[in-house]
């Protein structure tokens, strides 16, 4: 493919909800943190494979979703020419909306 790689950054934020998200699910059960940031990671390499691809979350401000697999979470991002900005890895059970502010971050 002659397509370049898309950059990814994600609002700093997001490393700390994937960190307290691995160590919970580590506390539920062995390795199972581990499989939630593999899970991750999928999503966002099928996200840097076909950024247009999914589904809107918040049209009016460009942002979509991708739902983690086997996880109740979403990657909520924008994408822009060469970049896919990460807004947030959400527990989808946790308060919708809570990341919105940091669209303004990562503009």
């Amino acid at each position: 493919m002659g397509m370049q790689m898309l950059k990814i950054r994600a609002h700093p934020e997001v490393y700390e909800e994937l960190e307290d998200s691995r160590i919970w699910y580590d506390e539920k059960a062995t390795n199972l943190g581990v499989d939630f940031l593999k899970e991750v990671d999928n999503a966002i390499e099928r996200i840097r494979e076909s950024p247009e691809s999914w589904a809107w979350y918040e049209k009016r401000f460009e942002v979509r979703k991708f739902l983690v697999h086997r996880f109740p979470y979403a990657v909520i991002y924008r994408y822009s020419e060469n970049m896919i900005y990460i807004l947030a890895v959400a527990n989808l059970r946790r308060k919708p909306g809570y990341w919105k502010q940091r669209i303004r971050d990562m503009t």
